[in-house]
Parts: C-alpha cells; sequence; structure tokens
C-alpha cells in the first residue's frame, strides 16, 4: 500500500506566510523526480506552529497539485485524541490516501492509554493510518505489543512509521504484528537495514533534496543489486549527518534555501543555523555536489 520513498515535505515560508504556490512547485518536483508518496504537516512540515487553519490548508494544497499521481498521507497527530480524531476527518473528506499520525507528546501516556488513544482516532475515519512511533520527541515509546494490539484489533491501522532507532524493536514489530504490517524507516540513516528486515520505505528528511539518490537505493536493494545499495547508502551518510547536526527542520529548510528549492524560512521557536554547524553543512552539500547542481524549481 505505502512503500518506497515517501518524502516528509517541508512548509514554505514567505513573510510567515505558507507559500501556497511553493508548495505545488515541490510537489510537482517530487512527483517529476520519482518519488512514491508525500507527507504534509510533520515534523519535517514544522506542523507544531501551523494554525488549524494552515494545517488544513496545507493538505488540501498537497492533494489537489498531486492529483491522485502519488499518495499523500496527511500529518494528523496531536497529543489530543479528539483533535487527532478532527485533523483526521478533515484530511480523509479532503481526499487524503492516508493519515500519519504521532503518538501523543507531553502527556505521557501509558500503553493503555496509547491504545485506547489510536483506537479511538481510527474507529472515528476508514483511511488507512500510519502509527509514528518517536519517543525521542514524544517522551513515549509504543511498544511492540501495544503495536500488535492495534494492528490485530484495528482493520485500518496499516503500518508504522519507526524512529525509535532501535532494529531488535522493528524487528520485534515484524515478528508479533500481522505479515501485511507496513514498516517504514523513519530514519534515513536506517533504510538499508530496515530494508533488510523486512520493511518497506522510508519516509525521508533527505528525500526533499536528494530524491533520486533514495528512492535509486530502494530500487537496487528490491532488484537484488545489493552491493548498488550500499554503495548509495555510503555515499548518503555524510549527507544524512550534515542533515541533523541540528533539530530537525532547521538544516534541511537551510539546505532548500542554499539550493534555490525554496525559502529557508523558519517559525520559532526554531531560528537559523549556528555559523559553525552552517558551514559543515555547506561542506556537506558541496562534496555531495547538490550546491553545483542547485537550480530553482
Amino acid at each position: 500500500m505505502f512503500s518506497g520513498s515517501i518524502v516528509a515535505i517541508v512548509t514554505p515560508f514567505r513573510d510567515n506566510v505558507v507559500d501556497e504556490t511553493k508548495l505545488r512547485e515541490l510537489v510537482e518536483y517530487h512527483i517529476h523526480k520519482g518519488t512514491n508518496g508525500i507527507v504534509p504537516c510533520g515534523t519535517t512540515g514544522e506542523s507544531p506552529t501551523l494554525t488549524h487553519e494552515e494545517h488544513d490548508r496545507v493538505i488540501e494544497i498537497c492533494i489537489e497539485a498531486a492529483q491522485g499521481r502519488v499518495p499523500i498521507i496527511a500529518g494528523t497527530g496531536s497529543n489530543s485524541t479528539a483533535e487527532a480524531v478532527q485533523l483526521t476527518q478533515h484530511a480523509t473528506k479532503a481526499g487524503a490516501n492516508g493519515a500519519l499520525i504521532v503518538s501523543p507528546y507531553y502527556n505521557k501516556p501509558t500503553q493503555e492509554g496509547l491504545y485506547r488513544h489510536f483506537r479511538t482516532i481510527a474507529e472515528n475515519t476508514d483511511i488507512p493510518i500510519i502509527l509514528y512511533n518517536i519517543a525521542g520527541r514524544t517522551a513515549v515509546n509504543i511498544e511492540p505489543a501495544t503495536m500488535a494490539r492495534l494492528a490485530h484489533d484495528c482493520r485500518n491501522i496499516v503500518g508504522v512509521k519507526e524512529a525509535s532507532g532501535s532494529l531488535d524493536q522493528m524487528q520485534a514489530i515484524k515478528n508479533l504484528c500481522p505479515e501485511d504490517f507496513i514498516l517504514l524507516s523513519g530514519d534515513d540513516a536506517l533504510l538499508l537495514p530496515v530494508l533488510s528486515i523486512g520493511g518497506t520505505g522510508v519516509i525521508s528528511v533527505a528525500a526533499n533534496i536528494v530524491p533520486q539518490d533514495i528512492l535509486g537505493l530502494i530500487k537496487a536493494f528490491n532488484s537484488g543489486n545489493y552491493k548498488e545499495a550500499q554503495r548509495i547508502h555510503y555515499q548518503l551518510l555524510p549527507l544524512i549527518k550534515a542533515l541533523f547536526l541540528e533539530t530537525n527542520p532547521i538544516p534541511i529548510k537551510t539546505a532548500m534555501g542554499l539550493m534555490g528549492l525554496c525559502s529557508d524560512e523558519l517559525r520559532l521557536p526554531l531560528c537559523e543555523m549556528s555559523g559553525p554547524n552552517l558551514a559543515k553543512l555547506k561542506t556537506a552539500l558541496s562534496d555531495y555536489g547538490l550546491l553545483q547542481a542547485a537550480t530553482k524549481v
């Protein structure tokens, strides 16, 4: 259902307003580059600082621009169950193909609370749901047993974006969940290892600037050309490391600004990169050949 290179698309701003024209151009850019799916309003899309109206509008624009050519998996998570239901119902009505729902942050629910949260959302929409497990941002891990319970009890909870960084946990998920439960890497650097344990792809930050290489790695692996997949993996690693020198999406937005893909404008509390880290990012982009090859969308 959902596989391959799925980009966690940035939300471009201009003068603190969502740049709708540029967002449409970015969607077209990804379709042209072969990206397999688009996630608006995730962490990379700065969803925490979007108003509800902006959040809904960004999802609508991506759906309109894609015109059914690639699936749109809308970020609709919240630490309020009622709000997550509302956001997911809007995405469903707008025509999204799926929803990416992050585990509740800050209020630190128990595993039973996580189960009830996701089950309530699933019961209030028919849209396919991808869980988003990233304890580093939410303070709570969705344990494999809880994930398996949700996968078995909720027919429209179809997969997980795993950003725990734990291959042990991901293997437990593969063992406990139904065979067709989708495992997507939430870390660009772990894409190749995740594919090797049965993952189907990645929801990627790096794909914002190197969509063809993320896709190329997956295609090489799926065709059995493991040496080529490994070559691309190691080629990507220094760039991926540079894209996480500071909190995502600060470096990726900065890189896109340097490449002329969109404005590097961020919303507080996110701010511009520090001088030393910016220099490191520029070096990584130059070494990869991205600054020389940069052209506007």
